[in-house]
């Protein structure tokens, strides 16, 4: 059951392996937020890490980034997803830097 055409494997067994290493990394991030096996910056640092892994992941068993003919569309179409991800994330968190910086009372 492989499609010649992409060298897909058309199995269940990726999806569910994929599947269940995005549960466990899900589960793992929750539970060290939980109970704060890790605290302050050196949290943020292991949830950050577990997120990429994560996406990572998904990216080889969900979206077959690895598995294509032609990788240099699946990578031209990675890198504008990163980079349209690094706009949204950094402008909301410099909106909302701005927005405590000028709420705050003067002293």
């Amino acid at each position: 059951m492989i499609d010649m055409q992409y060298k897909w494997n058309k199995s269940i067994k990726p999806l569910v392996i994929g599947f269940a290493l995005s549960l466990f990394l899900t589960l793992l991030a929750y539970f060290i937020a939980k109970d704060h096996l890790s605290s302050g910056l050196s949290l943020v640092y292991v949830i950050l890490g577990l997120a990429t892994l994560q996406a990572l992941l998904q990216c080889i068993f969900f979206l077959h980034i690895n598995a294509e003919s032609h990788p240099r569309w699946s990578l031209i179409s990675l890198i504008f997803t990163v980079i349209v991800l690094i706009i949204i994330v950094g402008g909301s968190l410099w909106i909302m830097y701005n927005l405590d910086y000028n709420m705050m009372p003067t002293m």
